[in-house]
């Protein structure tokens, strides 16, 4: 198993790295959509158009491509001789990786309560939410690449 990961190593990293692609796609543009959800409030033409957005991005994009991801960078990193656990870099990746795991999940919910024509939060707070997941791509990009400790 371990010779067939390896042989398949850098395709599998490039499905990892694209997933990855499309599910921060995501993570940038469904706070967005709730920045102007919040705006119009429940029970609006717009509210319904936000919603059907909104279930869309994250069932259709964001959850697979999560999935994705998420089961790819294990498996290269349990299956393949390419990891080194010792690196503190990888510790730090791993757990940004897990906080960006708990913004889509938070993600979630809010889409629920939308979806229930709750609004969960103010328009500032998802225009402040909306930065988290850059910041965590910044960090997760700089352990990856600069591997500082």
């Amino acid at each position: 198993m371990i010779g067939l990961m390896n042989s398949l190593y850098l395709y599998l990293k490039a499905i990892h790295i694209v997933a990855a692609f499309a599910w921060m796609a995501g993570m940038f543009y469904l706070p967005r959509l709730y920045v102007h959800h919040a705006h119009v409030g429940p029970n609006t033409p717009q509210a319904a158009t936000f919603k059907l957005m909104e279930r869309k991005l994250l069932t259709v994009i964001m959850n697979p491509a999560m999935v994705v991801t998420v089961a790819l960078g294990l498996w290269l990193a349990f299956g393949a001789d390419a990891v080194d656990w010792r690196a503190g870099w990888l510790h730090a990746k791993i757990g940004l990786v897990v906080l960006m795991l708990a913004v889509h999940l938070l993600l979630a919910k809010w889409r629920r309560d939308f979806e229930a024509d709750r609004v969960p939060h103010s328009e500032r707070f998802f225009r402040i939410i909306n930065e988290v997941p850059t910041l965590l791509l910044i960090g997760i990009v700089f352990m990856v690449v600069v591997r500082p400790f």
